[in-house]
């Protein structure tokens, strides 16, 4: 009988938002913080554990608010949210098959598209251990878009909690490119960030 999956997610929110000007995530996104479109699209029941993590005190009150699980640190490197917020669910969840990373920044990602992820990372049996699901957007005859969030599976945990300082998972998918699968989302604008004001503004228009 197959054992049952665990799959736990980090939301990164550790930026600094120099391009914004202000911090992104608190920016109004259709009457709510843009984070909190984080938060509903994390809020099934395919996820057993989720944490935000952030350097920012502001972010920590608003998922302290919401009830949102939250470790505030004053690290400098995108390495080190990877690898706090997996071993802080590591630590809830040792028996934890997956983790799914993703940047609080992009509000049009839907709730219907991370269990689309999941149900894929369910689906993948044997290679659940090494598999890395990326989401990603295909049209035409183009080639596809790949972006985030990134769910890994188990096997590649300890490289996650090993990234060269500075780095992110990117350095283990480019490692192992045979392990990628691709979940493709309705629409691109889903794997879009807010990295600026003007963006964020057309992300609403789109919305």
């Amino acid at each position: 009988m197959k054992k049952s999956l665990t799959v736990g997610c980090v939301i990164m929110a550790s930026g600094l938002s120099r391009r914004f000007g202000t911090n992104k995530l608190l920016a109004d996104f259709c009457g709510q913080p843009m984070l909190c479109r984080a938060f509903d699209a994390t809020a099934t029941p395919g996820i057993a554990a989720r944490i935000v993590v952030t350097r920012s005190a502001q972010v920590q009150a608003l998922c302290k608010a919401q009830g949102v699980p939250v470790l505030l640190h004053a690290l400098p490197g995108r390495n080190d949210t990877v690898r706090l917020g997996l071993s802080a669910l590591l630590v809830q969840h040792p028996e934890l098959t997956g983790c799914m990373f993703l940047p609080g920044d992009q509000p049009l990602l839907r709730r219907a598209t991370v269990d689309q992820l999941l149900t894929a990372f369910a689906q993948t049996q044997k290679e659940t251990e090494r598999v890395i699901l990326r989401l990603g957007w295909r049209a035409g005859g183009a080639e596809p878009l790949l972006g985030s969030p990134v769910l890994f599976g188990s096997g590649h945990f300890d490289a996650l909690r090993a990234l060269p300082e500075g780095k992110g998972g990117g350095v283990v998918i480019r490692q192992h490119p045979g392990c990628v699968r691709a979940v493709y989302a309705q629409s691109a604008e889903e794997l879009e960030d807010a990295d600026t004001v003007e963006r964020l503004e057309a992300l609403k228009r789109f919305l």
